[in-house]
């Protein structure tokens, strides 16, 4: 494949520092594609000049008639998940999919568990497919070996995410830690997934196989499980694309949400790609409704033509994350990241659409607030192993453990050792300074526990109302 960024002075040295770490071709000119984006000033803005929100949409859950159809398609679908983060957030070193979520169960047990049952549902043998990365691949694989029958029909249960070079911001050239030279490079978000695919051959494998549409979704989302009823509608309707939409409430003001562009489409806009005069709009929930669960339905025949069209190179939004060169320490260079998002793709297609659906198909773990409420009953774990919302809420809890003393899964672990407290009736529960939860604990409303300077303890049987002063 021929590059200009060969003639680019700018360009070269990243494109060489790719090559010489074995990214293929695609790949690279992928990231260059960006990278000449970012160089010529384009910082991947969506503003309101070019979208207005997105229009009334179906919902899943008026969609059951399709279920049928659906049940007869998964022969034809594969499960993919997303599987690269480590949780350093959480102080993780492994794989964030090997974390214990409930019952002993860690979220790549309760996956493989979730495929197995839709498999005895379905009576189909369903592909379970993990993009790893470079930092996931070894754990994981080793984790599954304990998941017996889990590859079907010859095909592989993983494949590799790229890296790209961070690019300084002083200069636009790649960054160099000889320290430590994997601090140079990054993830180049999950919108790799299409180019990851094809490059590694697995999307090729998977249309030999027959496979037709892939269900892709994140790996600490236990609520996204292929719904039939879904799987139906996208194919009665013909549809390439299908993106899995909620309603935004204020927790989730600061996400990416659905539009529609004024030249017709729908489109995702990520907060990194809002003007900072229009965070106010952005964040605007009655005005843009819907945000992106990351559970998506994609055409793989489609995809294949579509990456073919474009010489393998898809042109996705290129999104502009600000970061330092090592994410732990402030004080060191700042650099930019070149990411992309997969659910970008939906402005691609020339048949996308997407489907509002219930808050009980997004439960997603990005921290130990997160794992608290997961953890406890306001959440319940269904017979096909998917981690839901308790039947009895409209929406999780809003949990907010002082930082300090929770962030890290050690400290966290050790402030809850007889596990969660109830949560199921709880609208908020705040935590600021060291408080260690004692057994059936149960919090009801909206709860502030304040400590003093000194460690605290709440103890067993405690019901929680209101504010708690235990300074």
């Amino acid at each position: 494949m021929t590059d200009p960024t060969d003639d680019d002075p700018r360009t070269r040295p990243f494109a060489h520092k790719m090559r010489a770490a074995d990214m293929p071709e695609e790949a690279v000119a992928t990231f260059m594609h960006h990278l000449r984006r970012y160089l010529a000033g384009d910082r991947g803005t969506l503003g309101r000049d070019r979208i207005e929100p997105a229009p009334d949409l179906p919902d899943a859950d008026e969609l059951g008639g399709f279920a049928e159809l659906g049940v007869a398609a998964c022969e034809r679908i594969v499960v993919v998940k997303l599987n690269g983060g480590l949780g350093t957030s959480m102080g993780l070193e492994i794989a964030k999919s090997l974390l214990e979520v409930r019952g002993g169960l860690t979220f790549l047990d309760l996956i493989a568990r979730q495929v197995h049952a839709l498999r005895e549902a379905t009576g189909s043998e369903v592909p379970l497919l993990l993009m790893n990365s470079f930092r996931t691949a070894d754990d994981t694989e080793r984790a599954l070996a304990s998941h017996a029958g889990l590859s079907v029909r010859g095909l592989p249960l993983g494949f590799r995410q790229h890296r790209v070079p961070k690019v300084l911001v002083d200069g636009g050239s790649p960054a160099r830690c000889p320290a430590d030279p994997e601090l140079e490079w990054c993830p180049p978000g999950h919108g790799d997934v299409y180019t990851a695919m094809r490059t590694s051959g697995t999307l090729g494998e998977l249309l030999d196989a027959g496979i037709e549409i892939a269900f892709l979704s994140n790996s600490d989302n236990l609520g996204a499980v292929i719904d039939t009823s879904l799987l139906g509608y996208m194919v009665s309707e013909g549809l390439e694309f299908m993106m899995e939409v909620a309603d935004r409430t204020h927790a989730d003001r600061k996400g990416g949400h659905l539009c529609r562009l004024r030249g017709n489409g729908l489109a995702l806009r990520e907060s990194a790609q809002c003007p900072a005069e229009e965070e106010e709009e952005f964040q605007d929930i009655r005005r843009h409704r819907y945000f992106n669960t990351n559970n998506l339905w994609v055409h793989l025949p489609a995809l294949a033509r579509l990456l073919d069209d474009h010489g393998g190179v898809l042109p996705l939004a290129t999104i502009v994350n600000h970061k330092t060169l090592d994410p732990r320490d402030p004080s060191s260079p700042p650099v930019v990241q070149l990411e992309t998002a997969m659910g970008s793709a939906i402005s691609l297609f020339h048949r996308a659409a997407a489907v509002r659906v219930p808050r009980r198909r997004f439960s997603p773990v990005k921290s130990t607030d997160d794992l608290l409420a997961v953890r406890s009953d306001a959440y319940r774990l269904t017979d096909d192993f998917r981690v839901v919302l308790n039947p009895g809420r409209t929406r999780p809890p809003t949990i907010r453990l002082d930082s300090r003393h929770y962030k890290l899964i050690d400290d966290f672990e050790a402030r809850f050792p007889a596990g969660a407290p109830s949560l199921v009736a709880c609208d908020s529960l705040t935590v600021e300074g060291d408080v260690r939860f004692g057994a059936d604990v149960v919090v009801r409303g909206e709860v502030h526990v304040r400590a003093g300077r000194e460690p605290a303890a709440i103890e067993d049987g405690t019901v929680l109302t209101g504010a708690l002063d235990l300074g």
